[in-house]
Formats: C-alpha cells, sequence, structure tokens
C-alpha cells in the first residue's frame, strides 16, 4: 500500500486532467478537480454547494472475508463523508451506485441498504438516489452533495508561511488495524468516523487557511496541500494510536481524520468533542510539496492506485 509517486501515480493523472480542462468564464462551477471536493455556487443562494463522489471496491479496499455488508455500507459512505467535512460542509442528500456480484445474496444487499440509510440520516446525507447493476466485482460509488455559506468551504490551496499544522485524532490505527485484524486498531479500521463537527469548527471558529480528509496518509496528503499551496513543510513526529508504529502514523491510509492549517497565534484547543488536536509542524517557504520530517526529506508514501513498479 506505501509506494512512492515520484515520476507518475495518481497525481499526475489529476494533474493532466485538470490542464485539460478550462471552466468557462462566468460558470457557476467555482472549484474543479483538484480538491475534496468540487464547489458549485448557484445563483442567488447564499450556498455553496459542494460535490464528492468516491468508488469502494472489492479486493481494493476491502475483502469480502473480513468486511460484512454493514462494513462495506459504512466505509463507503464515510469515504465521501470525511471530504465534505474536510472542506467545512454539512451533507445534505447522497447518491449511490452498487454492481452487484453473484456472491453477494439479496439479504446481503437489503443488509448494505439498511445500514447506509441509518448511517445517512444521521449525517443529514438522505439517500437520493442512484444505480444498481449486476458484476462480477462488488463496487459501490458514494456521491454526496454538502453545503457550506458562500465562499466559505475550506479549500487546499489556503496554507502560507508561517502557518501551523494541525491533525485531529491519533494516526496509524486504521493501518495497524489493517495488519492485525483484532482488538481497538481493526475496529478503528472497519468503523472510520467522519470529522464532519470538526470541520464546521474549523470553518466557523478556527478560520483554518486549509484543510485536507486523511485518506491516503499523512505524508501524500500533506504533500497534496503542500503542492496545491505552493508551499513546503516542516513536521514532527505526529500523535500515534496505541500500537502503532511511526510508519503507520507518517503512511498509513484511511484515518479520515483532518489535515489543517491556521494562522500563527491561533488559539487551538487541545481537545474537540474529546478528539485530540495536536500541532505537527509549520509551513514554510520552499519548493512546493517538499515535507521535512525532523529535518530530513520526508518521502510520500501513502497509497496511489496508479503506482509505478521498479
Amino acid at each position: 500500500m506505501k509506494t512512492p509517486i515520484a515520476g507518475g501515480g495518481e497525481q499526475s493523472i489529476t494533474d493532466r486532467l485538470r490542464s485539460l480542462i478550462k471552466i468557462p468564464t462566468g460558470s457557476p462551477l467555482i472549484l474543479g478537480i483538484g480538491d475534496d471536493c468540487a464547489i458549485y455556487r448557484p445563483r442567488g443562494s447564499a450556498d455553496d454547494l459542494l460535490f464528492t463522489t468516491d468508488l469502494f471496491i472489492e479486493g481494493v479496499h476491502f475483502l469480502r472475508d473480513t468486511h460484512k455488508a454493514g462494513d462495506v455500507a459504512r466505509k463507503a459512505l464515510a469515504r465521501s463523508l470525511s471530504d465534505i467535512a474536510a472542506m467545512g460542509g454539512a451533507p445534505r442528500f447522497c447518491l449511490v451506485s452498487l454492481c452487484v456480484p453473484r456472491w453477494a445474496n439479496r439479504r446481503w444487499v437489503d443488509t448494505f441498504f439498511d445500514t447506509l440509510i441509518a448511517r445517512a440520516a444521521e449525517t443529514g446525507a438522505v439517500l437520493a438516489g442512484g444505480d444498481l447493476s449486476q458484476g462480477e466485482t462488488l463496487a459501490c460509488d458514494v456521491t454526496i452533495c454538502g453545503a457550506v455559506p458562500r465562499a466559505t468551504a475550506l479549500r487546499r490551496d489556503g496554507a502560507r508561511a508561517g502557518h501551523e499544522i494541525y491533525v485531529s485524532g491519533m494516526l496509524g490505527g486504521s493501518a495497524l488495524g489493517l495488519e492485525v485484524r483484532k482488538g481497538k486498531a481493526w475496529r478503528r479500521h472497519l468503523n472510520p468516523e467522519p470529522r464532519l463537527d470538526l470541520g464546521v469548527c474549523l470553518r466557523e471558529k478556527l478560520r483554518a487557511t486549509a484543510a485536507i480528509d486523511l485518506s491516503d496518509g499523512l505524508s501524500l496528503d500533506l504533500r497534496r496541500v503542500c503542492l496545491a499551496s505552493g508551499v513546503a513543510a516542516h513536521i514532527s513526529p505526529p500523535p500515534r494510536f496505541p500500537g502503532a508504529t511511526l510508519e503507520h502514523a507518517l503512511h498509513g491510509g484511511e484515518e479520515y481524520e483532518l489535515l489543517f492549517t491556521v494562522r500563527p497565534h491561533t488559539r487551538v484547543p487541545a481537545m474537540f468533542q474529546g478528539l485530540p488536536l495536536t500541532r505537527i509542524g509549520s509551513i514554510v517557504e520552499g519548493p512546493a510539496g517538499e515535507i521535512l520530517f525532523d529535518g530530513q526529506p520526508l518521502e510520500p508514501l501513502g497509497f496511489d492506485h496508479f503506482k509505478t513498479s521498479k
């Protein structure tokens, strides 16, 4: 799961797509490819709409012998909810497309949707539609529409030299759980908690300058913020989930915690609703995307679908 992205990878594909797409002048589409969500501003609306979508695929994101139908539903939904949280938004509705293989019987499908509908209702992301198909591999695509007050969405491109870097929670638990498949770490892996309330707090109270959800690993996701903002970063060891290694905390994916930056002297509380908020470093001037960990270059070894072989 940990592979260098230098010389290719997902970033190079999205960079190329972004260069090909030109948003027309005057379009209500304010932000396209390159952040956690696209931003659409309906004319005359007091809110901006946030749109995100995420695939959840058997054999890539989960295994049928370790993830029950309810686990798949919760994790598939959490991935997209976490994107909304990273931009400080509130979910409005979701669309779910599901490709059902022959091994998934009616009971499996019913449990999947019962779990997803219940969890979606708790967050305000009512299920509004989608699509069903049959195929060889189970795949789920969750699209969520969220909203923020006009021109207030948290983005990746607002970090500036001197801003301080924080993370929520204790990192490495999901990666540890995937390895040991037992105990609190395994439960952490199976039941991620999108930080929706924290995202709103970052936007409304702390006035965060940039944010991203930690889905692919701290080292890779922080690099994305630095690339978008044209800055570098210096960090120290992040807080670790009990039993997790430093490598788990730096590079492990599927955390769904929030990484954010704030202006100097911002009073960030040590806890938010029982969740630790920890300063791990600062934004500095330097080559865009460079991260120094305890003074040494940190390679972005988070999860990349399009890794190149060596």
